[in-house]
C-alpha cells in the first residue's frame, strides 16, 4: 500500500506561522510542484481565499478575525466571510441601506470595484440607478431597491455644507464663521464624521472639495466617511480618564513675616 507524501497538518503549521501565504509558499511548505495536491490538502482544512490580490493568499479559517462587516484584512491583503469580491460586492449591496456608489464601495473594501459591480449586474443580481449623474448600484429586489433610492436621495436632499459648496463658488462669511465655530465645538474624531457625512452627501470628489473647505487633509475626510460607511461609530471619549490639564487648586496667600500662626 502506498504511503501517504504529503500531509495537511504541514499546510496549517505553515499558515500558523505567516497567517497568510500564496501558493508557490503553499507548494514549497508541501513539498510539490503540483497545484492540485496543495488544494487536495487545503480542502481538508478550514480555509479562506482572498478577494483582493485576485485571490492569490490563502488563509486559516481559525486565523481570520473578521470584524462587524465580515472583513478582515492582514498586511493589506483582505478577507471576507462572502468569500470573493463578487460574492462580498453583492452582499454588501444587498444589506446596505442607500445601496453603493463605486467610490464609496471600494474606500470600503479597499479594492476596485467598478467592474465586480458591472459583472453583478450584467447577472441579474443588483441593478443600478443614476442618482444625480452617477450610477448608484442596488438591490435587485424591487421593493429593496425603491427603499434604497428614496433614502439615498432623501440624504442628498437635505441642506448641507455639501449642498452649499456645489452650489456656489463662495460660502458667505458668516456662514463660514458659524461653521468654524461649530468645528471648534467637536472633538477630533466628531470633526471627521462631520467632515465624512458631508462628503457622503457631496458623492464624487467630496472628499477633496469639504476637506478644502473645511481646512482638513483629504484624508481624514476619507477616513470619516469609510467610518460612517462602516458604522463605526464608536463615540468614547478621545482622552483617557485622568487625561488633560488637572483641576486648579486655590493657593492660600502667604502669611507676612510678622504675622502669627
Amino acid at each position: 500500500m502506498r504511503t501517504e507524501s504529503f500531509h495537511a497538518e504541514d499546510l496549517a503549521r505553515m499558515l500558523r506561522r505567516t497567517q497568510i501565504a500564496t501558493m508557490p509558499e503553499l507548494k514549497q511548505a508541501l513539498g510539490t510542484a503540483v497545484d492540485v495536491t496543495v488544494f487536495r490538502k487545503l480542502k481538508q482544512l478550514a480555509y479562506r481565499t482572498s478577494y483582493s490580490h485576485r485571490g492569490s493568499y490563502y488563509t486559516l479559517e481559525e486565523t481570520a478575525r473578521f470584524d462587524e462587516n465580515g472583513l478582515w484584512s492582514f498586511r493589506s491583503v483582505c478577507f471576507s466571510r462572502q468569500g470573493t469580491l463578487l460574492d462580498t460586492a453583492a452582499a454588501f449591496v444587498d444589506k446596505s441601506t442607500e445601496g453603493y456608489f463605486v467610490e464609496e464601495l471600494d474606500h470600503l473594501l479597499h479594492v476596485g470595484t467598478k467592474d465586480p459591480l458591472l459583472r453583478l449586474v450584467r447577472q441579474g443580481r443588483i441593478a443600478r440607478e443614476s442618482v444625480s449623474g452617477l450610477y448608484l448600484y442596488c438591490s435587485a429586489d424591487p421593493g429593496l431597491r425603491q427603499r434604497q433610492l428614496l433614502a439615498r436621495r432623501r440624504l442628498q436632499a437635505e441642506p448641507s455644507l455639501a449642498g452649499s459648496v456645489a452650489e456656489q463658488e463662495t460660502v458667505p462669511d458668516e456662514v463660514k464663521a458659524a461653521i468654524v465655530l461649530f468645528l471648534s465645538t467637536l472633538n477630533e474624531k466628531q470633526r471627521r464624521l462631520y467632515a465624512g457625512l458631508e462628503s457622503l452627501k457631496f458623492g464624487y470628489g467630496g472628499d477633496q472639495r469639504i476637506a478644502g473647505f473645511l481646512g482638513l487633509d483629504a484624508h481624514t475626510v476619507g477616513k470619516g466617511r469609510r467610518q460612517l460607511l462602516a458604522q463605526d461609530l464608536d463615540l468614547e471619549r478621545i482622552r483617557k480618564a485622568g487625561a488633560g490639564r488637572k483641576p486648579a487648586e486655590k493657593k492660600r496667600p502667604k502669611s507676612s513675616p510678622g504675622s502669627k500662626n
